[in-house]
């Protein structure tokens, strides 16, 4: 039972604004009748739809399946399930839970523990990095499907003007192998077995030299792709209308975005294992190699695979969760959404493998030839192999339109992710009729201007530079290991786990406490070390290597999130007054939100009832004892 003294004071804030403490000492910063509520979704499956939306994304299908195959097949599941129970699930759960118990964005939800409200800064730059690169997975794709609808795919045949006098239609490896010299012709190319090594496929050139149209280097930004401008600026506008109105309107767009691409999984999926060669390229995936165990690197791949597909750091998470209501069970949820996004993952690579394993087939090589990841898979494998199938334009048109649906989630959920971040730091009190129209139009319009660099013939340099640097393993990692440590040991990990149970009306298993305080910081911080140390100069197609410049622009986008939290630190202490002691005490000291009285202090039923009296400027201090 709590007993409740009040008290009032002068103060300089518009209507009746709560100020009281917590048992611990936390400062409570109330809403007055000046001030909005927060928006909540309109049923619980809206936001586990959006959780699903966001965090299964194009990695789930274009990362996974190549580590799993790359790393021992079926083994790399070990790795990858134990770092799921140890570093996973435990942050997806904090995040999630830190939002909905804050009702804040990203760099609000810091409340927390103030002085560590550069962890919010961070992930917001890192947020907003990734909104700005991502989006071009997006507009490629959206040209591919473009190009699909034809009655031959453009990327089938030599016949183009994109084309050059080293593209080949059928690769005759075999021919090759049984001649018994090297400079035989082979097919109808006059084409020797020499010249072999220098060809090209229709797809390579497609994609190079058409979609693309890639320059010698980053210091050669060449001209614009007006064709790839245009589609960029419709998959913007687009995610413009899916995040304009909120999560109300985010919340019914992901029910179709979330789901669809599962329905075109099956199809491909059915389709894919009817073709010769796939039981080949299924065995290839799932096939265990257990000496595979023994190298770090299989142990360090299914580490970052886990905070790239679980969408850890970004902070859209805890964005997502702060529109939950106060009391929904998120401990339920976590685990929900974790099956789901390492189940996509799984599954996914049975899609991949069937349709890999075909296309190994049909040209006569080993799987480990055809096998690729990432944009290598989504442009140039998976095109080329629906390329051999009949009605080809049909498989192709699914494909892009699977992967636009997968990334657009992700990108519209990551934007709303930023705004709510932003829009947090401009409460009830600033309140305009149109505030985050206009926020998401500032913020689309910012990247897309930022986005016309990877347009241009340099831009795919500039486009892997942002991916390799700015929301690298590394300052993902980085970010994880600093949530723990603030949460577990900073606001207390047993205090937290205190008002999860406020929350949901249990306590969580103690796992998850012993995972925060210890397990998940030695596995982040060992993973953030090992890249460290294992630190390779980006490369393009393993051939370009970037200059020493393009390197110092890399460290500075991954700086600019990293630098945030000692930066914020220290300036937050340098401004403060008194010793250390009491430096610490004030900045480590929660500033809690007035939905937090309801919980404090139950007698109160509610605060927006209370009359401000006859002075508006008057401030309630509710002073809470245990």
């Amino acid at each position: 039972m709590l007993e409740v003294n009040t008290r009032c004071v002068a103060g300089g804030v518009v209507g009746t604004a709560c100020v009281g403490q917590d048992k611990k000492g936390g400062v409570v910063n109330g809403a007055g009748p000046g001030y909005q509520e927060r928006e909540t979704w309109t049923r619980q499956m809206d936001f586990i739809m959006s959780c699903v939306g966001f965090a299964v994304g194009l990695g789930n299908v274009w990362r996974f399946p190549y580590l799993c195959y790359k790393n021992g097949g079926g083994v790399f599941l070990i790795p990858y399930l134990l770092i799921v129970f140890v570093g996973g699930i435990p942050i997806f759960f904090l995040e999630i839970s830190l939002g909905q118990f804050m009702k804040a964005g990203s760099i609000n939800v810091w409340n927390i523990a103030p002085l560590f409200k550069g962890l919010g800064y961070a992930s917001m730059v890192i947020v907003f990095f990734c909104n700005t690169y991502y989006i071009m997975v997006l507009a490629w794709g959206f040209y591919y499907l473009i190009k699909s609808f034809t009655a031959t795919l453009p990327w089938s045949s030599c016949n183009n003007e994109w084309n050059t006098p080293s593209c080949i239609e059928i690769f005759h490896h075999q021919d090759c192998k049984n001649a018994s010299f090297a400079n035989i012709t082979i097919g109808s190319s006059n084409m020797t077995c020499a010249d072999l090594a220098d060809a090209r496929s229709p797809i390579i050139e497609f994609w190079e030299n058409k979609v693309l149209n890639i320059s010698s280097g980053l210091d050669e930004p060449g001209k614009m792709n007006w064709e790839l401008i245009l589609c960029l600026m419709a998959v913007w506008v687009l995610v413009y209308f899916c995040v304009w109105k909120g999560v109300k309107s985010t919340g019914k767009i992901v029910y179709f975005t979330a789901t669809f691409p599962y329905v075109v999984l099956i199809i491909l999926l059915v389709r894919g294992v009817t073709l010769p060669g796939a039981y080949d390229g299924i065995m290839y995936y799932i096939k265990p190699n257990w000496s595979k165990l023994e190298e770090a690197q299989v142990w360090i791949d299914a580490g970052t695979q886990i905070f790239f597909s679980y969408a850890i750091g970004l902070g859209a998470l805890t964005a997502l969760g702060s529109y939950n209501r106060f009391n929904n069970d998120c401990y339920k949820d976590a685990f929900i959404l974790a099956l789901i996004n390492s189940g996509t993952s799984f599954f996914a690579g049975f899609v991949v493998f069937s349709i890999l394993g075909f296309m190994a087939a049909e040209q006569g090589v080993d799987i480990s030839q055809v096998a690729e990841s990432g944009p290598g898979l989504a442009f140039i494998a998976y095109p080329k192999a629906v390329s051999l199938m009949p009605v080809a334009p049909l498989w192709a048109a699914l494909f892009f339109f699977m992967l636009l649906l997968l990334g657009l989630d992700s990108q519209f959920v990551g934007v709303e992710g930023f705004v709510t971040g932003i829009l947090d730091l401009f409460p009830g009190k600033h309140y305009h009729r149109y505030k985050r129209e206009i926020a998401v139009a500032i913020c689309c319009l910012l990247c897309f201007i930022i986005d016309l660099s990877m347009v241009t013939q340099g831009g795919m340099y500039v486009f892997q530079l942002f991916d390799y640097y700015s929301a690298s393993g590394m300052t993902l990692l980085w970010q994880a290991f600093w949530e723990c440590i603030v949460v577990a040991w900073v606001y207390g990990a047993d205090r937290f786990m205190d008002d999860v149970a406020r929350m949901i009306g249990y306590r969580p298993f103690p796992w998850m406490k012993w995972c925060w305080s210890f397990i998940t910081p030695c596995v982040c911080i060992g993973i953030f070390l090992f890249h460290l140390v294992n630190y390779k100069p980006l490369t393009y197609n393993n051939v370009y290597v970037y200059p020493w410049w393009g390197e110092v622009i890399g460290w500075c986008l991954a700086l600019s999130s990293m630098l945030c939290i000692p930066v914020s630190l220290l300036y937050k202490l340098f401004r403060a007054k008194g010793t250390f002691k009491e430096r610490w005490a004030h900045l480590t000291t929660p500033v809690w939100g007035a939905h937090h009285l309801e919980y404090m202090a139950p007698d109160i039923k509610s605060l927006s009832s209370m009359s401000p009296g006859i002075d508006d400027n008057k401030v309630i201090i509710f002073e809470s004892v245990m």
